[in-house]
């Protein structure tokens, strides 16, 4: 019997869809307290996972949810760099 290998599945914190890992940006909250694009998704820190769309980033910073993902508030100056950093 072949082996099946599992797809790694993550949670938008916009829309709150289970995805493959790999469709989805990771934004970590490192051991320096900086909060960032992490484009290899092997950082150390703090995790979350988002699609890469505007529509899941307007709705994880609506309802705050990607603040309470990295346990941290978030400066407006830092939203708007991973918005540029989101819309390549």
């Amino acid at each position: 019997m072949p082996r099946v290998k599992k797809i790694p599945q993550r949670m938008c914190v916009g829309c709150q869809e289970m995805k493959p890992k790999r469709q989805l940006i990771r934004i970590v909250r490192t051991p320096e307290e900086k909060i960032e694009i992490d484009p290899t998704g092997k950082r150390s820190g703090r995790g979350a996972y988002i699609c890469p769309e505007m529509e899941c980033f307007n709705k994880a910073i609506k309802g705050k949810r990607l603040e309470k993902a990295l346990q941290r508030p978030i400066a407006q100056e830092v939203l708007e760099a991973l918005r540029q950093g989101l819309v390549k």
